[in-house]
């Protein structure tokens, strides 16, 4: 007899899911009864949350979900977090949960896991979520989950079956990938009038985010047709490398890199929220409070009015718009971007920031010069918020972190064990602080156990030293923001990594270049003192 759970799990993998992550529990151990026998790798961390992010790590990494099989009850209140900023940045994943039995659900009667209505604590961080009550209606649900996945704006999609539907007979049930539908085409119309504006305008300039991820190629292209400055928001950086004489960068706190964007007679926004994480916390940008130069093209159509209001909104998949508008500006004659972009960075915007930050520019570049090739999976820390406005990533997908969208803790190590699982010829370095790592540090064995050789690159001041700033300049006296950190170096050989502290900058391209050729994970602490007179 194949069970509703087995049928799952080969479900799953008809529709291209090879990675799940999970933590077996008494309530879901029917969803394992097909996994042994099955093309889907199982990998264990040590905490639900860490499957969300290993899960949001393999997605942003490779453009393709996994999934997560979560107990009932604790299981899904644990993995909520990693949902959320999977939600908040527009991450695909499928969480697959068990929830009590059909004649439980709702009567409060203390049995094990059990929530009021577990759907109800999960339905903020999810594009989509459904009890399924009837093995019959496995294939259906499964097909609507992917639809969301696939054609509409990526994010979590979450599955709950009741222990007693898990282990129901379903022999009937065919194993076939779902016939998803194809994501929204734009509106030729709109895509006429765009191109129109984009062709009258004298300077142009190009706002990409995240969204436009999928179309990397036509959207380099795009900037090179209209020959126009273009942003990069954080889920974005890659998509013109970093020498391009187009890119304007990501730090619109920069006067001269915002009276760039101001001057613009015309900015086309492309799958990017236009959200405070990417556009400046201290002034609202140009554009906030709605701009008749400002086209958007958005998956979401809700999304193309958010934060600043267009005077044109084209609702469609990235690629197939961008596509569409270069086919209506063939001929066109570029604009004098380059030159804009040059008067724009001829100050250096670093020079802007207190010493603090400017100190972490070495950090990442001997990390650049060490590993060319490496994705960068960052926490919310010093050194990851000085790369989010500064560091221009070699190629998509090669930077992503939680200090955007929902900006939690203890992402980077589990999301980088995830990108590794993904993209396992590239190196992959997780950057977090010693607070970040404190969160998932079982999520080290983890590591060992799925055996991916991450490199951990640990900015240790033992201390919220963000929030410390915050409550000196709020004049708030620094209360519960010095930490007591373990002995990283000894903890990590403790664990089966290996693990070295950077005495000094100049020594840190070296032990980058070590850790890549290990085949175990490596930790490499970065202190102060290893900045000399900077620290």
């Amino acid at each position: 007899m194949t069970t509703c759970g087995a049928a799952l799990t080969e479900l799953l993998e008809a529709n291209g899911i090879d990675h799940v992550f999970g933590i077996p529990g008494v309530h879901t151990i029917e969803l394992y009864r097909g996994l042994a026998g099955s093309g889907i790798r199982h990998v264990t961390p040590r905490h639900e949350q860490g499957a969300g992010f290993m899960a949001d790590g393999f997605a942003r990494a490779s453009g393709r979900p996994a999934a997560c099989f979560i107990i009932t009850g604790p299981g899904m209140t644990n993995i909520a977090t990693a949902m959320g900023q999977a939600y908040g940045d527009s991450v695909p994943m499928v969480v697959v949960s068990g929830v009590n039995q059909r004649h439980e659900l709702g009567m409060g009667q203390g049995r094990l896991h059990e929530l009021s209505d577990q759907r109800a604590v999960i339905r903020n961080v999810a594009a989509f979520s459904h009890t399924l009550l009837r093995p019959d209606d496995l294939p259906a649900v499964v097909e609507r989950a992917f639809a969301a996945l696939r054609s509409a704006r990526p994010r979590p999609v979450h599955i709950e079956i009741p222990i007693d539907v898990l282990d129901l007979p379903a022999d009937g049930i065919e194993a076939a990938p779902a016939a998803s539908p194809s994501p929204p085409a734009p509106d030729p119309a709109a895509i006429a009038e765009a191109a129109q504006r984009l062709r009258e305008a004298q300077r142009p300039a190009l706002l990409l985010g995240g969204g436009a991820l999928g179309a990397g190629d036509e959207a380099r292209r795009l900037a090179e047709v209209l020959g126009s400055p273009t942003t990069l928001t954080s889920n974005a950086k890659g998509l013109l490398p970093p020498d391009h004489p187009l890119l304007l960068g990501s730090y619109m706190a920069s006067r001269e890199i915002a009276a760039c964007v101001d001057e613009s007679d015309l900015l086309l926004a492309i799958g990017t929220e236009l959200g405070e994480t990417d556009y400046g916390y201290d002034e609202p940008a140009g554009f906030a409070n709605g701009a008749p130069s400002l086209i958007r093209i958005d998956i979401d159509p809700e999304q193309t009015t958010r934060n600043a209001r267009p005077s044109l909104a084209i609702t469609a998949d990235a690629r197939s718009a961008v596509a569409a508008l270069l086919e209506r500006l063939a001929g066109h004659s570029p604009r004098d971007g380059a030159a804009r972009v040059a008067r724009a960075l001829r100050t250096d915007p670093k020079g802007s920031l207190e010493a603090r930050f400017q100190r972490h520019h070495r950090v990442l570049e001997a990390l650049r010069s060490a590993l060319p090739d490496a994705i960068v999976v960052g926490d919310s820390t010093e050194p990851v918020y000085f790369g989010q406005t500064h560091f221009n990533a070699n190629h998509p997908r090669a930077w992503f972190c939680s200090s955007t969208g929902y900006g939690t803790l203890g992402y980077a190590l589990p999301a980088a064990i995830g990108a590794k699982l993904a993209r396992p010829e590239a190196p992959v370095v997780a950057i977090t602080g010693d607070g970040g790592l404190m969160y998932c540090l079982g999520e080290m064995a983890s590591a060992v156990g799925a055996g991916a050789p991450v490199i951990c690159l640990l900015w240790n001041n033992q201390s919220f030293e963000e929030i410390r700033h915050c409550m000196v300049e709020a004049q708030v006296e620094p209360v519960g923001v010095d930490l007591y950190s373990p002995d990283f170096l000894a903890l990590s050989a403790s664990v089966g990594w290996a693990a070295a502290r950077a005495e000094t900058l100049d020594a840190l391209p070296e032990l980058l270049r070590a850790a890549a050729q290990r085949s175990r994970p490596t930790l490499i602490e970065i202190t102060p003192a290893t900045f000399g007179e900077l620290g």
